[in-house]
């Protein structure tokens, strides 16, 4: 009897053992099949929210883009929210390109994306005031803010300032009589206050707060920024949209690209005018009596150029006369130009005046007269002159913007901002 309850009890121990071998086998056989799927699940989670990750980050880098190219608002930072995950985007400045860094992170695992935007070839006014041959004569407490540059000899008379560097360039380069803030550079300064410092090769009668440089090298002379050629792109981009015989506007309107056949097209009344692209008159201009001119929110950033130009005509026609508290209005950090293509005082030694701004003409204007005079006085106030000549008196001021370094006139002109380089950083 003990010996059967012995066996019984080795049978038990055996069966026992036999089932724990089972259960080991088969945990490991269960462990074996069910690990690799657990990291090939994991693995495609993992690979899924990745993916996830980079697309947020591209989707915050084609925001960014988007908005630049379309001149829309942009900050520094943007956030842009996709479900619940969240991209942000870093927007620097360097050295002429805007590097766009977006970061995205979906359940931990982080995708970063740079991109490198350059800004695409467009007008770029290095100077409040730059002029040809024809020199700078300011008066009568005028003022220029910014940076000056004449071919010509810069001369004035009672009391005009400029708050930056003067140059006059070429072995007859002049300053005389002028108070400057910053450096004078010209081949003979005279009767002048310089703040800065002053190069030269003849100096008298003036007091230079800086060092002064004698027997200086003239400078070079430069040529003015924007072409004959480029301006007749323009006049052929107004002429896309047609031609239209009206010679007078009174009342608020949007024209542009157009071109106008008019002895003289004149504005006047109080009317609000919008441009949408570029205007030629065939003839003159004169804009007068509380006129404001805007550029269409529909050009986003880029700027408009109004063009005077009787091309059979250019000595005695396409002038352009502002007067009585006209005002120019760029909404996206835009501008207006004024081109007059009249030649008289360059190929004529003639008097005719290209460009007069007068009476308060004011805000987001930049005025070009390549071949010509351009005369601002009585308390006008814009952004930039460009002359053969020019003439700045009686309280007019000339304030540069920042803005104008690279300046884009329309989608077609230039290339605005292009991809320089795209890469993924993490």
């Amino acid at each position: 009897m003990f010996g059967e309850k012995k066996n019984n009890l080795k049978k038990g121990a055996a069966m026992m053992t036999a089932v724990v071998f089972f259960l080991f086998i088969s945990l490991t056989v269960v462990l074996g099949v069910t690990g690799p799927v657990y990291k090939e699940v994991r693995l495609s989670r993992d690979l899924v929210d990745s993916k996830e990750s980079f697309f947020l980050s591209e989707s915050g880098q084609e925001d960014v883009i988007f908005r630049l190219k379309n001149g829309l608002t942009v900050s520094d930072y943007e956030d842009l929210a996709i479900g619940s995950s969240v991209v942000t985007t870093a927007i620097v400045d360097n050295a002429g390109l805007k590097i766009i860094t977006s970061n995205a992170t979906s359940s931990q695992l982080v995708r970063k994306v740079k991109t490198e935007l350059f800004l695409g070839e467009g007008i770029s006014f290095n100077f409040g005031v730059q002029v040809g041959d024809g020199g700078l004569y300011m008066k009568n407490n005028s003022f220029v803010s910014g940076n000056v540059f004449s071919d010509g000899s810069i001369t004035a008379d009672n009391n005009p300032l400029v708050d930056g560097d003067v140059v006059s360039s070429g072995p007859e380069g002049l300053i005389e009589n002028l108070e400057v803030g910053g450096d004078a550079l010209a081949h003979t300064i005279r009767n002048s206050e310089v703040g800065g410092d002053a190069y030269y090769q003849v100096i008298s009668n003036t007091s230079v707060v800086g060092t002064q440089y004698s027997n200086s090298s003239d400078q070079a002379t430069t040529t003015l920024p924007i072409s004959d050629s480029k301006i007749e792109e323009w006049e052929a981009q107004a002429l896309t949209g047609g031609t239209t015989s009206i010679c007078e506007i009174e009342n608020s309107t949007i024209i542009g690209p157009i071109k106008f056949n008019c002895d003289t097209l004149t504005i006047k009344g109080s009317p609000t005018i919008t441009l949408a692209g570029p205007i030629w008159v065939e003839g003159n201009i004169e804009v007068e009596n509380n006129v404001e001119m805007t550029i269409s929110q529909s050009l986003g950033s880029n700027s408009v150029a109004i063009i005077a130009h009787n091309e059979s005509n250019e000595s005695g026609s396409g002038t352009i006369l502002l007067k009585n508290n006209t005002t120019f209005a760029g909404p996206n950090n835009n501008f207006i130009l004024l081109i007059s293509m009249n030649n008289d005082a360059e190929e004529n030694s003639g008097s005719t005046k290209a460009i007069v701004v007068e009476n308060s003409a004011v805000g987001d204007l930049l005025v070009y007269a390549p071949h010509g005079i351009t005369q601002l006085k009585n308390n006008v106030d814009l952004k930039e002159a460009t002359s053969y000549q020019l003439e700045v008196e009686n309280n007019a001021q000339v304030v540069y913007d920042t803005g104008l370094v690279n300046l884009l006139f329309s989608s077609e002109l230039s290339d605005g901002y292009s991809i320089n380089s795209w890469k993924e950083i993490e």
